[in-house]
């Protein structure tokens, strides 16, 4: 079976110690450096960074809102140059300390 994906072709499995494929960055691709670019894509996590401990999905914790409070949020975190979860995640800490 051959799949296409942007003019790129997979097809039947290569020996890439006897074929000559070259990386966009001009390094020829090995059968050694394959096996360590599958690694280090099936290791990756995909979306954003745990902040639980690496590999794990963050828990999300999801409140309704009135739209005033949601753009003021947005503007806050625009000014200070972060993003309304590290507001969100801020707040809340301070306030269970305080609790």
């Amino acid at each position: 079976m051959v799949y296409k994906a942007k003019n790129i072709k997979v097809g039947k499995n290569i020996n890439l110690d006897k074929e000559v494929v070259l990386l966009a960055n001009g390094q020829r691709l090995t059968e050694k450096r394959a096996q360590k670019i599958a690694k280090e894509v099936t290791q990756s996590h995909a979306g954003r960074p745990s902040l639980s401990r690496p590999r794990v999905t963050s828990p999300e914790v999801k409140a309704r809102v009135p739209e005033k409070l949601k753009k003021a949020l947005e503007r806050e975190a625009k000014r200070r140059g972060e993003t309304p979860s590290a507001l969100i995640r801020e707040a809340l800490e301070k306030f269970l300390k305080s609790a």
